[in-house]
């Protein structure tokens, strides 16, 4: 007979199956499937207790974060709103550039046109000035030394070339009680500051002095070459007549033409400036101005009347190699120190002067002394300097 049947203890059951007919089972387990029944038994508990944790921590960290997901949102909102107002200053603030550029694209295009309305102002103005204008400028007194005459092979015109040295003058303010002697020999003036205490007797009055270098402002010097003319005049004091440019141009060509004095000759070219009332003859041969050199008054018949003209020579002039000088006078030295003497400021220059030209005081021959008592004085200096570097 076939069957079957199970048998259930607890969680665990048994089948068993027989083909002949019913078998009694054996025994559920022993102790040891027991014991190890429990041991997993207390296993699946303490995993069940992890993941109750496990799902604790989750719980807290999912909390967090939406807490931190609603802070972030609230400053997300916050930062939208500074964009908003951002972008509506900003928007404010091009228009105002916006407005700004517009101006200053328009002032500009004005400045512009004033520009262009000065540079042709300027252009009328340089248009009409006259060919030898000069530009006048006060500067300190200075001598011009003749150096040497350039050939005059190279000047097609026979132009004349002089060479000049030239150095300003340099202002010395001499003080009261005190003594400028400017020596021969410049070793005199060393040794005299090299010993500085000097003891002078002006008429029995025993005074010491004391004898220093002389310290100079800054002067200029240059070289001046001349070039004057072998083919053109100046003609001056041109009067002023109600007459065309033109005529007047022609009128000056025909008075100085070779018939006229002596003329120089063909005329090249006249320029006539009515504003300076002054006009530069070009003669074609060369050397013609020279007939010029020295002349009288030039005689000039216009509308029924004679003038008489000053004629001169044109010259151009030329700087070259300018350069500041400055030091310590090489000759010169100032006496300190002079105490008041009831003599005449003559007298106590000319006792100064003899004391200072014995040999046995140190001294030597004096080219120059200038003694003031009781007011200053300025003394000029011409080009007896040490080159400071």
């Amino acid at each position: 007979m076939w069957g079957s049947f199970c048998l259930r203890k607890g969680r665990a059951s048994v089948c068993l199956f027989s083909l002949q007919g019913i078998v009694t089972p054996e025994p559920l387990g022993t102790e040891e499937n027991v014991e190890r029944l429990r041991e997993e038994l207390k296993a699946w508990k303490a995993r069940v207790a992890k993941a109750e944790n496990v799902k604790d921590d989750l719980l807290l960290s999912k909390a967090c974060a939406e807490e931190e997901c609603a802070k972030v949102q609230e400053e997300l909102l916050k930062l939208q709103d500074l964009k908003n107002i951002g972008q509506k200053d900003s928007s404010i603030f091009r228009d105002k550039l916006a407005d700004q550029l517009h101006l200053l694209s328009r002032e500009n295009t004005e400045l512009e046109k004033d520009i262009e309305k000065l540079k042709e102002d300027l252009k009328e103005h340089s248009s009409v000035q006259a060919l030898n204008t000069q530009i006048k400028k006060d500067v300190a007194e200075m001598k011009l030394k003749f150096s040497h005459m350039e050939g005059t092979t190279h000047y097609s015109d026979m132009d004349t070339h002089c060479v000049f040295g030239a150095a300003t003058k340099i202002p010395f303010s001499l003080n009261q009680n005190q003594a400028l002697l400017t020596f021969e020999d410049e070793g005199v003036a060393q040794r005299l500051t090299k010993k500085g205490k000097h003891t002078v007797n002006l008429d029995n009055n025993v005074v010491d002095v004391r004898a220093v270098p002389v310290p100079l402002e800054m002067g200029l010097k240059f070289k001046l070459h001349v070039i004057i003319s072998g083919k053109k005049i100046i003609v001056s004091d041109i009067p002023e007549l109600l007459i065309p440019h033109e005529w007047m141009r022609d009128k000056l060509e025909l008075n100085f033409y070779k018939t006229q004095q002596g003329g120089g000759g063909e005329i090249e070219d006249v320029s006539y400036d009515s504003g300076s009332r002054t006009a530069v003859i070009t003669f074609l041969r060369p050397g013609a101005s020279n007939n010029f050199q020295g002349s009288p008054p030039y005689s000039f018949s216009v509308g029924g009347r004679c003038y008489k003209l000053p004629v001169s020579s044109h010259a151009y002039l030329q700087l070259e190699k300018l350069q500041p000088y400055w030091g310590v006078s090489k000759k010169t030295i100032l006496l300190e120190g002079i105490q008041e003497v009831e003599e005449d400021e003559e007298d106590i220059q000319d006792m100064i002067e003899i004391h200072f030209q014995k040999p046995s005081n140190g001294g030597g021959e004096i080219e120059q002394i200038k003694y003031v008592s009781k007011e200053a004085a300025c003394v000029c200096f011409e080009e007896d300097t040490e080159n400071a570097s």
